[in-house]
């Protein structure tokens, strides 16, 4: 009688290493891309939360005629961390009748006089210990500037203008970057 052999096939240790070898590779490709996109996805939170300042101040505007100055907020200094929206100008940021859902990455603050304001945001989200500036500029009508920011890189000419022409601030009345690199190549 004839018995039939049966081989037992499974990976050899040469595939199971090229197998490792490749998610290696991708995974050396993909977490860096990966953690990059989070930190950028991260600068979100400022540019939202400018917008909705901009917003209350000029609700603000409209029914008492002046805009809030408001002191930087949170009091603690910036930190790769969210950190809870407590001391500083929380008292003007009531006034104005804005506050953040949550917890926050950046320091808000705004400087106000008379018919302008400049709002400004600064965040380390990565912990470098250089700090990533966001702003909006509201000049004065028919001024060609408005006033510096209460706090980091932001000038008074206006947020940075990626234009490859211009390079340099001058955008009044949006909401973006304060220097070129900030939110950008610093990730």
């Amino acid at each position: 009688m004839r018995t039939l052999l049966t081989r037992k096939r499974g990976f050899t240790l040469i595939e199971l290493m090229i197998v490792v070898a490749i998610i290696g590779i991708l995974a050396a490709i993909a977490i860096p891309n990966f953690l990059q996109f989070q930190l950028r996805s991260k600068t979100g939170e400022a540019k939202t939360n400018i917008a909705a300042i901009r917003t209350a101040e000029e609700g603000y505007f409209a029914e008492f005629n002046n805009y809030v100055a408001a002191n930087e907020t949170p009091g603690t200094a910036v930190s790769t961390n969210k950190r809870v929206w407590t001391g500083g100008g929380l008292t003007q940021f009531d006034q104005l009748g804005w506050s953040p859902t949550g917890e926050v990455f950046y320091n808000y603050g705004v400087t106000a006089s008379g018919s302008s304001y400049t709002i400004a945001a600064h965040g380390d989200l990565d912990g470098n210990a250089v700090d990533s500036d966001f702003g909006y500029v509201h000049p004065a009508p028919g001024a060609a500037a408005g006033l510096a920011a209460p706090f980091g890189t932001c000038v008074g000419a206006g947020v940075f203008d990626p234009d490859p022409a211009v390079l340099a601030p001058g955008l009044l009345n949006t909401v973006g970057q304060c220097l070129a690199a900030d939110g950008q190549s610093e990730f």
